[in-house]
């Protein structure tokens, strides 16, 4: 099984590995792309303006294009421990320990505008980018990883059932029909149903450490919906798409 993530916009800074090596990386068939991606944000770096523009930030984060002109010497470590916020906060890898800490680090995955896709070891330096980003080059992300992203995608889910956890536009760049989705509903009082938005990181990153650590190698949706309520989770399942139901 894999867990494939959504990244975050938040990411640690520095780290212990050595700068980018973009050919360790997995899924080298990925490598052209993620070569052309590199060069353009350090070049557009350089450019403050330009560089705002395109990754939708303002004057008062420009240490973000300052890590995006370092992204070829600055420190590595690993994806996994890279990504910040809720959902990594949930999921809370660090505390994992011994038999579960190495599943969990060979089943997840993060979905990445500028890598593509990255297993949990691959080291990664800071870096800001994400799927909506509008680069210079006029083409959108989606059209670019698409291409070459979906085949590693398909070929990923030839041989392991994937749980797909990323939002949309993450999804976007790259499609992969028969995974398990993943929605997260906030159940009220009368009966109505909203869709959850915060705390629909929290609840993926929780449901992300049951599967990445648990024994059990579930083979489709409704083992994972198992092991889910196992967990302590309300969980409800149509097909591939599971619903994750929580109180309002």
């Amino acid at each position: 099984m894999i867990v494939l993530l959504p990244p975050s916009e938040t990411k640690r800074d520095g780290g212990d590995g050595p700068p980018l090596h973009l050919d360790s990386l997995s899924s080298p068939e990925l490598g052209a792309v993620r070569a052309a991606l590199v060069d353009e944000l350090v070049d557009l770096a350089a450019d403050r303006p330009a560089a705002r523009r395109a990754l939708g930030i303002s004057a008062s984060q420009d240490s973000e294009i300052d890590r995006n002109a370092a992204l070829r010497s600055a420190p590595t470590m690993p994806a996994v421990e890279r990504y910040t916020g809720v959902l990594y906060d949930a999921l809370d890898i660090e505390s994992l320990s011994g038999a579960a800490a190495s599943r969990a680090r060979s089943r997840l995955a993060v979905g990445s505008a500028l890598f593509g896709l990255v297993r949990a070891g691959d080291a990664v330096p800071a870096y800001r980018l994400s799927a909506g980003s509008k680069l210079p080059s006029g083409a959108t992300l989606a059209a670019r990883w698409r291409p070459v992203l979906e085949p590693v995608l398909a070929k990923l889910a030839q041989d392991e059932l994937v749980v797909d956890l990323r939002s949309g536009s993450y999804a976007a760049l790259g499609r992969l029909p028969g995974a398990v989705d993943v929605d997260v509903v906030a159940e009220h009082a009368d009966g109505r149903r909203t869709v959850v938005s915060h705390f629909n990181k929290a609840h993926k990153g929780r449901l992300a450490r049951v599967l990445a650590s648990s024994r059990a190698e579930p083979g489709d949706a409704a083992a994972v919906a198992t092991l889910a309520r196992r967990a302590g989770m309300r969980v409800e399942r149509t097909g591939n798409e599971l619903i994750v139901v929580v109180q309002a």
